[in-house]
């Protein structure tokens, strides 16, 4: 937030506007401390994106949600991003929660890295975000090879 702050909320948002952007993940903005944001993000028609993560209390999810609006980005694990996550029956439970606490699409990402964690996460949730290793197969090889790597995922 500290971005939005010392540019300026309403200038950062409507540079966002200006560049095409949808809405906007501040990882780092909760809801109750987004006085300036939410509404700068409704006069330009862009989207909030609120995050859930694995310890958020069910309460805590649908007082998010509810300021939330494009998607909900569920952390699958915690940690950092980019290293694996073992993905299993165990992401049931949570992503059963976060489909409980709001009507938006669910967004997974947090280790998502090939077509097999796709595959797990199909029909759980609606996005499937594989930023990490997007970047490790721009940086190995370059932007031109990320068509077929996303092709891949399918």
């Amino acid at each position: 937030y500290n971005v939005l702050s010392r540019a300026g909320v309403a200038s950062f948002v409507g540079r966002m506007k200006t560049a095409g952007l949808s809405g906007a993940i501040v990882p780092d903005l909760p809801p109750e401390e987004a006085g300036d944001y939410l509404p700068a993000m409704e006069r330009a028609g862009l989207d909030p994106i609120f995050i859930f993560s694995p310890s958020t209390p069910d309460e805590r999810m649908r007082a998010i949600a509810s300021a939330g609006r494009g998607f909900i980005y569920c952390v699958a694990r915690k940690g950092v991003t980019g290293l694996p996550t073992a993905f299993s029956g165990e992401l049931d439970g949570y992503l059963a929660r976060c489909r409980a606490a709001t009507h938006l699409p669910l967004a997974v990402g947090f280790g998502v890295q090939n077509a097999a964690d796709v595959n797990f996460l199909r029909g759980k949730v609606d996005i499937a975000v594989v930023g990490s290793a997007t970047l490790r197969i721009i940086d190995e090889k370059g932007p031109a090879a990320v068509g077929d790597f996303v092709r891949g995922l399918r």
